[in-house]
């Protein structure tokens, strides 16, 4: 497939979605399970995503370096550390397990 075909269908497809959004009425987004799965989408989201490309390699299942650093940035999370440090303690960690070739 042609790269500005799949460019202009994700293009396209973006705007269904935003349309869609737009496109529900006010009363529903009023309801409280409504407005609890809002709240709640971004996180799973993100999680979901953080899991994928930590433990994932095309189709396989893998366990390396990021592994070790998402550990250190939930480490550094526990400890309550600025999001700057978490940040910090994922590369540095990640860096050192892949220096030592892990």
């Amino acid at each position: 497939m042609n790269t500005w075909i799949a460019i202009g269908l994700t293009v396209l497809g973006c705007y269904a979605v935003k349309l869609a959004g737009l496109l529900v009425p006010a009363g529903a987004m009023e309801r409280p399970l409504v407005r609890r799965l809002a709240a709640l989408l971004p996180a799973a989201l993100l999680a979901a995503l953080t899991a994928q490309q930590t433990f994932a390699d095309g189709h396989a299942l893998v366990l390396d370096a990021r592994a070790a650093g998402l550990g250190a940035a939930a480490v550094a999370l526990m400890l309550r550390a600025p999001f700057l440090l978490v940040v910090a303690a994922a590369v540095v960690v990640t860096a050192g397990v892949r220096a030592i070739g892990g």
